[in-house]
């Protein structure tokens, strides 16, 4: 776990970061939850070296040894953030720290000796990360500069909250517990990322799990227990600040990425549904006269639509876009933005980001457009995930959101990731070569060998 020098893939400054060989294996992580196939969970690993004569193929799958643990969200065990000044030295990018949303079970997977067969080297199973942090339905994972954080949706009941973060150790891999000292009014949780240097957490909202396990409830948006606020918390103390409200009729509040850039006090987040017209947003946060606060600077509008629809939407005759997921280049100049129930991949030029210009945009799958691949393969589901390489050029998109979700908006859905070129000027285009199909099992995150935009931390512009 330890070496004597720098691992070559953590990285001082963005800068650095994005001067690095381009990814050539990708990590995916496939579910068979919800699916009617009685299979344990499995990581998938993929060449995505275009010269490669396996390219765009699943080369190794790593099945788990569990049914039903629902992989979602996973994270490496070290990042850029080693390179802060109160990091933990000599920290290798060696493990991935895999979470099943489900089970709250943690997989701890070794990527060496070879990347591309990478192996379970620990398992930290319910009973020991609930007991040690009262905690349940494990989610985010960030490598801290002095341990591992994940986010948790769930109390120690499985069905409500609070659901908060705690801590592995970076060598044991041992939950070590609680990180909050002091909660406030902090209930529903979701994601979570940071400002390093300047001490400052912020994280936001979902909900709890008995709303969303069984898939997207009406009567829980109708008694207010989708989330609408972000929280400030000061990291060193692990005291809750204040929380930030983003409106009432705003729910859902997921994604949080900071610009990368550790001098900008400000990032994104974005807010699924305005519960008035089924519209989406993206909110800037920011900080500003000794305060942090945030302003919507994209409002996504729903489409009106005609032809059938799930169950959940037919009544309402509209498509709402659904924005499940952003990510930002390294360079903090383009944001992505996931329309799962459209059916686009969107890009936004940030340069100016109290102002964001749409740049770039592609189409495909969605209840609303239903666009196949250039490939000619049809893709169900949407843009769901995102996945930015640290260059900027390519962005990988998977189209799983969450099992229950996944049967309630797209009945018989199949997984499959794409991948899209970036035009560095500004643009988008779906490479027609790659198009990886994982049949019934669902594709949810990616994550690239050597990092990716949304896995490190930085402590130096």
């Amino acid at each position: 776990m330890a070496k004597l020098k720098p691992d070559p893939t953590l990285y001082p400054t963005p800068r650095d970061a994005m001067r690095a060989p381009p990814e050539d294996i990708a990590y995916v992580a496939a579910l068979y939850v919800g699916t009617g196939v009685n299979a344990p969970d499995f990581l998938a690993v993929v060449d995505v070296d275009p010269k490669s004569p396996t390219y765009g193929k699943v080369i190794y799958k790593l099945d788990l040894p569990y049914i039903g643990d629902e992989l979602h969200h996973f994270g490496w065990n070290a990042c850029s953030s080693a390179y802060c000044p109160n990091a933990k030295p000599f920290l290798e990018r060696r493990y991935l720290i895999v979470p099943a949303l489900r089970s709250s079970r943690i997989y701890i997977v070794d990527t060496k000796p070879d990347k591309r067969r990478p192996a379970v080297a620990k398992i930290v199973e319910p009973e020991v990360a609930v007991g040690r942090t009262g905690y349940t339905k494990y989610h985010t994972v960030h490598c801290g500069p002095d341990a591992i954080y994940i986010s948790a949706l769930g109390g120690p009941d499985g069905r409500e909250g609070p659901g908060g973060i705690f801590l592995l150790d970076h060598d044991t891999f041992e939950p070590i517990g609680r990180w909050e000292v002091s909660r406030g009014p902090q209930y529903f949780a979701y994601d979570f990322w940071w400002n390093l240097p300047s001490g400052v957490m912020i994280t936001s909202e979902w909900t709890v799990p008995r709303c969303f396990e069984e898939g997207f409830s009406l009567e829980c948006l109708k008694e207010g227990a989708y989330g609408n606020k972000l929280h400030v918390w000061d990291l060193a103390k692990r005291r809750h600040l204040y929380a930030i409200d983003l409106g009432q009729e705003h729910r859902m509040v997921l994604e949080v990425r900071p610009l990368h850039d550790p001098t900008k006090l400000m990032g994104f987040v974005n807010v699924v549904l305005n519960t008035k017209d089924l519209s989406s947003s993206i909110w800037l946060w920011f900080y500003e006269d000794g305060k942090w606060q945030a302003e919507r600077g994209i409002d996504i509008e729903a489409q009106p639509f005609e032809g059938p629809l799930p169950p959940v939407l037919k009544d309402f005759k509209m498509v709402p876009p659904l924005v499940t997921d952003i990510d930002i280049s390294l360079d903090d100049r383009f944001l992505y933005v996931s329309l799962w129930g459209l059916g686009e991949l969107r890009q936004y030029d940030i340069t100016n980001p109290h102002q964001p210009r749409l740049a770039g945009r592609v189409k495909i799958g969605g209840l609303y457009h239903r666009e196949p691949h250039p490939s000619g393969a049809e893709a169900t589901g949407a843009p769901q995930m995102i996945s930015v390489s640290r260059d900027g050029r390519r962005v990988y998109i998977t189209n799983s959101l969450y099992s229950s979700w996944d049967n309630q908006f797209y009945p018989g859905l199949r997984g499959w990731m794409a991948k899209v070129n970036v035009n560095p000027e500004g643009g988008l285009e779906l490479e027609k070569e790659f198009f990886v199909d994982f049949g019934r099992a669902r594709a949810h995150q990616v994550r690239l060998w050597g990092g990716d935009a949304s896995t490190d931390s930085f402590c130096y512009p």
